[in-house]
């Protein structure tokens, strides 16, 4: 487990000598804005970074912050690209637009988050919402993106995704209910999400395994996520926040070794804990008939909602 000042230190070092593509979903807060902001922070602001969330508002006032961009970079960009990634009709639309105008994407977080203590909560779609987020959105994303990763590593360039939600945190999974529509609570989708994740950068890696798949565990986080949709909440999380203080980690020093994490690994598929070191199978649930079960769940799914163009 390195330091925290030898992962800055790390992480300042890196200089690549081409314009690196980002792409932050779940960039305007918590763990992705805060990723997204150190890495502006390294790269001096000679990138093409993308915000893509649903606040605009938010979105702008942490671009006002980046460093800007040299002269010598005319390429080099900050903007945001609004997308409510709880519907896959939206995700879609993101991604298609995305296509039409990027070369390429060197580096693709996905860290949206969803909490509440209800059940089975459907979007127009007939998906969880927490699912939703946790899971569907970021195949559907990586899906579709990877033609532009591969654009990357086609130019011999870092080409790597990484998905921030629970590495080693999963459980067993029902094959027979992938969607959790018949028995849904709040244990199942917590648990599942994470193995969920898990299978899906090993399918990835399989299709593409000179590109690196990533799925972190961030550990206990001082983040809004638990508060942001539930206000009676509230009082109640900031108390047991105040009390587990000394035992959470703050938003930008998660987001240095999320980064850490991200830069430092290799092609395949790799998870990571809170700290970024690479923890293999700890805690893994996942087999090779759950791993073809969920990408076809998955890619059924994606047509029922989106159809033929899915």
């Amino acid at each position: 487990m390195p330091a925290l000042s030898i992962v800055k230190a790390a992480n300042a070092a890196f200089c690549p000598s081409y314009l690196p593509v980002a792409i932050f979903v779940g960039g305007t807060s918590g763990i992705g804005q805060a990723m997204a902001e150190a890495f502006a922070r390294y790269t001096k602001g000679n990138a093409h970074i993308i915000l893509c969330g649903r606040n605009r508002e938010a979105a702008e006032r942490i671009i006002a912050t980046f460093p800007k961009p040299s002269t010598s970079q005319p390429e080099a960009r900050h903007e945001f690209v609004a997308c409510d990634a709880m519907l896959m009709r939206n995700v879609h639309t993101t991604t298609s637009s995305l296509l039409d105008r990027l070369p390429k994407v060197n580096f693709l977080v996905l860290s949206p988050g969803f909490f509440n203590f209800r059940g089975r909560d459907e979007s127009s779609e007939g998906i969880d919402r927490r699912l939703g987020l946790h899971y569907y959105a970021r195949w559907k994303f990586t899906y579709d993106l990877l033609p532009l990763l591969k654009g990357a590593k086609d130019a011999g360039e870092d080409a790597k995704m990484l998905t921030i939600l629970g590495a080693g945190a999963g459980g067993k999974i029902d094959l027979n209910d992938l969607g959790l529509k018949k028995r849904y609570n709040v244990a199942s989708a917590g648990l599942s999400g994470p193995t969920y994740n898990d299978l899906m950068i090993e399918s990835f890696a399989e299709k593409e395994p000179n590109i690196s798949f990533i799925h972190a565990g961030p550990g206990a986080v001082r983040t809004s996520i638990l508060t942001s949709n539930n206000h009676v909440l509230r009082p109640i999380v900031g108390g047991l926040m105040l009390l587990m203080y000394p035992f959470t980690t703050s938003a930008e020093d998660c987001g240095e070794y999320m980064l850490w994490a991200l830069l430092n690994s290799g092609p395949g598929a790799q998870r990571r804990d809170s700290k970024g070191d690479d923890i293999g199978k700890k805690r893994y649930y996942g087999s090779e008939e759950a791993r073809s079960r969920l990408w076809e769940h998955t890619f059924a799914e994606m047509e029922r909602v989106i159809g033929e163009d899915a």
